[in-house]
């Protein structure tokens, strides 16, 4: 049920947005996110149209920056919250050598009605 939103700079190859998309998808499988259910959508900015703060809350940001939104259904703990915050962050150093002070989440809880998967129908309503 989650739809993960990345958001980078262009330029980095398909190879990288992969890797990207396989730490994100892992981080949330440890987390309880369901097999398969593996959403998501990458859009890449020019230098005017992805913009951050370099030091806000005192962590030094690089143009190597890259924020995740993540839908979900709302339920998760905040230790889940947290657990999954600091698996992207790592995996996606190991993966790609991104610096865990580049990496934003924002986490969007909604409720299970709000989905659709296809045909039309709220598959989560029962």
């Amino acid at each position: 049920m989650p739809l993960a939103r990345i958001d980078l700079r262009k330029g980095k190859s398909v190879e990288y947005r992969q890797r990207v998309g396989e730490a994100i998808y892992q981080a949330m499988r440890a987390v309880g996110v369901p097999e398969d259910d593996r959403f998501q959508i990458f859009h890449e900015h020019d230098d005017d149209t992805l913009v951050f703060d370099p030091g806000y809350l005192g962590i030094a940001r690089t143009d190597d920056f890259i924020c995740i939104q993540i839908t979900w259904n709302e339920g998760r703990t905040l230790e889940q919250k947290k657990a999954l915050y600091a698996g992207i962050a790592d995996g996606l150093h190991a993966a790609v050598g991104i610096r865990r002070e580049d990496v934003f989440i924002n986490l969007v809880e909604v409720k299970k009605e709000n989905w659709s998967f296809g045909n039309g129908q709220a598959q989560y309503v029962s």
